[in-house]
């Protein structure tokens, strides 16, 4: 049976499960541009408060049957809109991501739409690809979790032309 994936607004009672999936280490060397100390639960609290506060943040979390399984975003940087995604280790493989990333996508009518990830995380360049995102630029950049320089991608999300 094929996984049913819905986006909804990221509420209290999702802190926990989010800041578990954040730490995970596997998912953590992948996303590579994540906290310095991802086990450092203020610090996660005080980041999480400031993004659901801040002015143009969508934060949802991704569903699977009903049941937890990540997150997905959207965010002004620079005065580019961009899009992110985490994935929870047990939903990974199984289209989560992409169909995710489908329903945020359609939420949001601006464009471009813009996404970063490590080179290494192929897995998160495959689901962006598959929405239709491409490579605009590399960057060396530091990534505090892994505490060196990692190669970033910056990829994006075209309008339509009609």
């Amino acid at each position: 049976m094929a996984a049913h994936v819905e986006l909804r607004d990221l509420g209290d009672d999702d802190l926990d499960a989010v800041f578990e999936m954040m730490r995970t280490p596997e998912a953590v060397d992948m996303a590579a541009f994540t906290a310095a100390d991802p086990s450092d639960r203020e610090a996660f609290d005080a980041w999480i408060a400031r993004e659901r506060a801040a002015d143009g943040v969508r934060m949802h979390v991704v569903t699977e049957n009903g049941g937890f399984a990540g997150t997905a975003a959207l965010f002004t940087v620079d005065g580019d809109r961009e899009v992110t995604f985490w994935i929870a280790h047990h939903a990974w493989g199984r289209g989560v991501a992409s169909e995710a990333l489908r329903l945020l996508i359609s939420r949001e009518p601006e464009r471009p739409l813009f996404a970063r990830a490590a080179a290494s995380n192929t897995a998160s360049l495959a689901v962006l690809a598959k929405a239709g995102f491409t490579e605009v630029s590399r960057t060396m950049s530091f990534a505090p979790a892994l505490g060196r320089e990692v190669e970033e991608i910056t990829l994006t999300l075209a309008p339509v032309l009609e």
